[in-house]
């Protein structure tokens, strides 16, 4: 009877044990490339080039740190959230982004320097063929972010802008990274 309460309390012990101990981290994405969009973590107000208030932007990290997810509200009413994350299997960083006006886009990239820039896949239409790309950067001694998306022809030229801000920080709280 004591050989098999102590087999019992060995198993109990076993699955109760954190199986880090059999090589499994506690963090799942702590690697280096999981922090490159850290810049964009934060509470914003998102500002046109002339200086119009167009809406409000929050994101946070979410999963354990394995994504990030950012909620938007812009002045106009139109809303829209989007699943950020590092894909360790290709090395890229993943966007897929859904608004209340229907607008779906599924990006890819990464940090490239000091900008975080994604693509779309080839958008093929009867009159043209384009990539939607939007690039954030940190500005220079800011905790401000610009963010702009254009469409760009197969060859890289820009056909439009679709958007242009600024992310200027609105709540002063320091950003934490691990």
């Amino acid at each position: 009877m004591l050989k098999i309460t102590k087999t019992v309390a060995l198993l109990i012990g076993l699955l109760l044990t954190n199986f880090s101990v059999f090589g499994q981290s506690d963090c799942n994405c702590c690697e280096s490339n999981y922090n490159d969009f850290n810049f964009w973590i934060g509470q914003w107000e998102v500002f046109d080039t002339s200086g119009n208030k167009v809406g409000d932007n929050r994101i946070r990290r979410i999963e354990g740190g394995c994504a990030l997810q950012e909620n938007w509200t812009g002045t106009s009413g139109v809303t829209g959230q989007s699943m950020n994350y590092y894909d360790s299997a290709d090395s890229t960083w993943n966007q897929l982004w859904v608004s209340s006006s229907g607008t779906v886009l599924k990006l890819k990239g990464g940090l490239v320097g000091k900008e975080m820039i994604m693509k779309s896949d080839l958008v093929k239409t009867d009159s043209t063929n384009y990539y939607h790309e939007i690039k954030w950067s940190q500005v220079e001694n800011s905790s401000d972010v610009i963010q702009e998306w254009t469409t760009r022809k197969e060859n890289g030229d820009i056909v439009n802008t679709l958007f242009k801000g600024r992310y200027v920080r609105e709540i002063s709280e320091p950003i934490k990274f691990r």
